[in-house]
């Protein structure tokens, strides 16, 4: 029999931390007491219980001690009862649950209403919501969610949505589907522990891989009964809390086991499994592998729809031979080596290769079976997809259409549609996606009577990068921060610029010293530009950009460089009734009266210059506070000399 171990099997980052600070403190002499069970596993308890360390079920706590507050939180008034009180006390707390006390307050703090996926009655959950002053709802299950938002005045709240750090990943992600579809204004967090999503993917992936697994851990501990609701949708599953629950006669023609364990299983109770399972010996004096190889030594091994291995032994242009481990001679034809009719078997295979196969059709009498590997990838890729659409993998995808309504694209060899909605932003293309690569998540795997639907989304990938660096810019950003931005997008009044997940506002007055009337003057969408924060509203997630730079600003120039009297060529940017304005500078134009014109008199302006004119202009008034220039065209020429009348 063959066992494989789960690597994320055991203590969890967070379990790992409580139990190592209560450990350190009972052993340097300190007198500790645990609020609650420190974690979910009796024997780890007892443990810290030969230590001295004891656990309340209330909050009396007996003089000198001191309290760890235990590793999946309690609620807000425990921490203000022991802080009012004077206790000293350790926090303990999964920083992975420190997070969501942290998005309950703010989303209290914000009037939204706060959505938590878990168990009520688990000791996590209550003190997530003891976080929020506002309202809030929690949901085990996504029917309940779903009902919850069939009322009507719950569609329109708005929301924040959590989960418990041991939420099934199947149960999220079909809670999150229902609240993009019912919820008009919902934030999403996908707070689920790091290790609990790979925990239940490894899981996911040993149970489909082994004909039994063991799953070790507390009857209590939430994460050790997810990975137990997991492994069961794919083979027989069998839940203990010590090998003492164990006996040979669970393994009774079984060949290969998968064990993992909850977070909170210490590693010796895994080890004592393990050794168990390879060492329990029977009455008679065979070993517990000796027992279970007897069990099935005489079951055939080969049989239709079986995986197995086979290393090449012969290449001809028909098919290919290969040795299966057993007396029968392994064959596969051509046509099921690749979907392409036109690739050369010789390209496909050489001697040597190992290669991933599926049993068509064996034949003890003649000792031969043909084998398929374009099954067996077929196979393993609709795994691969429908894994990947419990588990939100993100998978690479390759585009071959462009078809009317979205895309059509390719992962491991399964076809998936991916709507155009879900596919490229508002400005993309589809056809510009044919023919290249890209990151999806599978939102859907079904099968409709002998077809299987797939569909996949490119947006949700961008979607879940973009929050991530949301997060990160709104942890660094500060006023006065530089950035180099890109053009998103382009309106009368400004650029919207994307500083990498999150979009600011460059208004027109600060694109440029010059005066434009639309930023498309200067600007295209796409452009990279260079801004600086002007002001921040965390409240509602808005920014303000700068982009034009001080030591450009022409009115200082004109202060430094053009003193009053200075002559100098101007262009007539505009004209008006009561004169023109000649443009000195970059976003700067003076005024010329129309009694500065000429020493003619001038009853039309108009009627002397015209718009895009060169003149000599000469400054004789600046009002740097009010931003107006005054200039004259006759004082850079000569008056005429008046004529005297005849005295006669």
């Amino acid at each position: 029999m063959k066992v494989t171990k789960a690597k994320t099997a055991g203590f969890c980052f967070g379990v790992n931390r409580a139990v190592d600070l209560t450990t350190n403190l009972a052993k340097s002499g300190k007198k500790v007491a645990t609020m609650g069970p420190l974690i979910h596993n009796r024997q780890a308890v007892e443990e810290l219980e030969k230590l001295g360390v004891i656990t309340l079920d209330s909050l009396d706590v007996p003089e000198d001690y001191e309290v760890v507050l235990r590793s999946h939180g309690v609620e807000k008034n425990v921490c203000e009862y022991f802080e009012n009180r004077g206790t000293i006390t350790h926090d303990a707390t999964c920083p992975y649950v420190k997070k969501i006390h942290h998005l309950a307050e703010k989303t209290g703090k914000k009037g939204r209403t706060l959505l938590v996926a878990g168990d009520s009655e688990h000791a996590e959950v209550k003190g997530i919501v003891s976080y929020t002053d506002g309202e809030y709802f929690i949901f085990n299950e996504p029917e309940e969610l779903e009902k919850w938002l069939s009322v009507g005045q719950n569609k329109q709240k708005s929301c924040n949505l959590v989960a418990q750090t041991t939420y099934m990943l199947k149960k999220w992600q079909e809670s999150v589907n229902i609240i993009k579809k019912l919820c008009t204004d919902c934030e999403i967090f996908d707070t689920i522990c790091r290790a609990t999503n790979e925990r239940q993917t490894e899981a996911a992936k040993l149970a489909q891989e082994n004909d039994l697994m063991v799953v070790i851990g507390g009857r209590h501990s939430s994460n050790t009964q997810k990975l137990v609701k997991v492994c069961e949708q794919y083979c027989p599953t069998i839940s203990i809390e010590t090998v003492k629950e164990l006996s040979p006669e669970l393994f009774i023609n079984i060949q290969n086991v998968g064990v993992t364990a909850g977070a909170s299983t210490p590693a010796f109770i895994i080890q004592e499994v393990l050794n168990n399972m390879s060492e329990v010996i029977r009455e008679d004096g065979m070993s517990f592998e000796e027992m279970l190889n007897e069990s099935y030594a005489n079951q055939p091994k080969v049989y239709r729809g079986a995986k197995i291995k086979g290393v090449v032994t012969g290449v001809s242009a028909n098919e290919v031979t290969v040795d299966i481990g057993t007396k029968h001679t392994g064959f596969i034809k051509a046509s099921e080596l690749s979907d392409d009719p036109s690739a050369k078997v010789e390209e496909l295979v050489k001697k040597g290769d190992e290669l991933n196969l599926i049993v068509i059709k064996p034949n003890d009498q003649e000792g031969t079976v043909e084998l398929s590997k374009k099954r067996y990838d077929a196979l393993e890729g609709a795994d691969a997809v429908a894994k990947a659409a419990e588990t939100g993998e993100v998978l690479t995808a390759t585009i071959v259409e462009a078809v009317k309504g979205g895309l059509v694209a390719f992962v491991n060899g399964v076809r998936v549609f991916i709507p155009a909605s879900l596919a490229a932003g508002r400005n993309e293309s589809l056809e510009a996606l044919v023919k290249t690569k890209q990151e999806i998540k599978i939102i859907e795997s079904s099968r409709d009577g002998n077809r299987r639907k797939v569909i996949g989304s490119i947006r949700a990938v961008k979607d879940e990068k973009n929050n991530e660096l949301k997060e990160k810019f709104w942890a660094e950003v500060e006023e006065g921060k530089h950035y180099t931005g890109v053009v998103k997008s382009l309106t009368r009044y400004g650029a919207f610029v994307d500083l990498g997940g999150v979009d600011g506002l460059v208004h027109m007055s600060e694109l440029t010293w010059e005066k434009i009337k639309h930023p498309a003057e200067i600007l295209s969408v796409g452009d990279e530009i260079d801004v600086f924060v002007k002001s921040l509203d965390r409240e509602n997630g808005k920014i303000s950009l700068g982009h034009k730079k001080e030591e450009d600003n022409p009115w200082a120039k004109l202060e430094t460089e053009f003193p009053i009297g200075s002559i100098f060529t101007g262009t007539v940017a505009s004209i008006t009734k009561f004169g023109a304005f000649v443009k000195i500078l970059p976003g700067v134009d003076g005024l010329v009266h129309i009694s500065e014109i000429s020493y003619d008199r001038v009853e039309d302006p108009n009627a002397v210059l015209k718009v895009g004119q060169e003149v000599q202009v000469k400054l004789i008034g600046v009002d740097l506070e009010a931003k107006r220039v005054s200039l004259s065209i006759k004082q850079t020429m000569e008056a005429p000399v008046k004529e005297e009348a005849d005295a006669e």
